[in-house]
């Protein structure tokens, strides 16, 4: 019992060394920035591949060699049907619809089978000029509790309110560590998931323009970050 009172005792001013180490080093003028991935989920099942598609056709026919014989009468849905019954035929809406027409990149009304990403244009932290900029929704760490909240406050200034989003979880996706600058320190970038729920349009604002595209569509607005953003988002 002595023996492990003497090591609290001698473990103590090492715990309390440690800890004055971490917040010393976590208020360091370092800055942060928490930026929202806001993504609209696929609406359709995406076409199968042609080699999946195959498969299932051979998969088909293999099973219609073996299948079970019932009689034609028991078969003839429509000869067996009762009277007055109801009958509805199954139209698929189009997969092409308007927006994809005219390339209207303002709608979430387009490419059905593929996930969106907002992107809205005005200047970032950290840009190097003073022209505007195609980027995420962010802001800089200030004093909100955690991390998160940054990131709603973030979506928040842009959609007006968070009513018709979800984040996804409470810890960033990623993050990207950007080297210092002659004009700028260095800084990290975190990211956030957020989806769209029930919605098929917002009131974008507190920016210049906004766009909703594609997963190749965005990294051809990041050619210098597009390993990077290839790898964090997952289509």
């Amino acid at each position: 019992m002595q023996r492990l009172r003497r090591s609290q005792v001698l473990a103590r001013p090492l715990l309390e060394s440690r800890l004055q180490g971490f917040c010393t080093s976590s208020s360091s003028s370092e800055k942060i920035v928490a930026s929202v991935l806001f993504e609209r989920l696929r609406v359709v099942i995406p076409k199968p591949d042609p080699c999946v598609y195959a498969f299932q056709e051979f998969k088909f026919n293999w099973e219609q060699q073996f299948r079970r014989r019932y009689p034609d009468e028991f078969l003839d849905i429509a000869k067996n049907r009762a009277k007055g019954e109801y009958q509805m035929d199954y139209v698929p809406a189009p997969r092409i619809t308007e927006a994809d027409k005219n390339n209207d990149r303002k709608s979430l009304y387009r490419a059905l089978d593929k996930k969106l990403y907002l992107l809205i244009f005005g200047k970032p932290f950290g840009a190097t000029s003073d022209k505007p900029v195609w980027h995420f929704p962010e802001k800089v760490y200030d004093s909100e509790p955690t991390l998160r909240k940054c990131a709603e406050s973030a979506l928040k200034s842009v959609l007006g309110d968070l009513t018709h989003t979800y984040f996804v979880g409470n810890a960033p996706m990623a993050h990207l560590a950007i080297q210092p600058t002659p004009d700028l320190p260095s800084y990290k970038r975190f990211f956030f998931k957020c989806s769209v729920v029930a919605a098929s349009k917002y009131n974008i604002g507190n920016c210049e323009d906004f766009l909703w595209v594609t997963k190749d569509e965005l990294l051809e607005f990041f050619p210098e970050q597009a390993d990077f953003f290839n790898k964090m988002i997952i289509s």
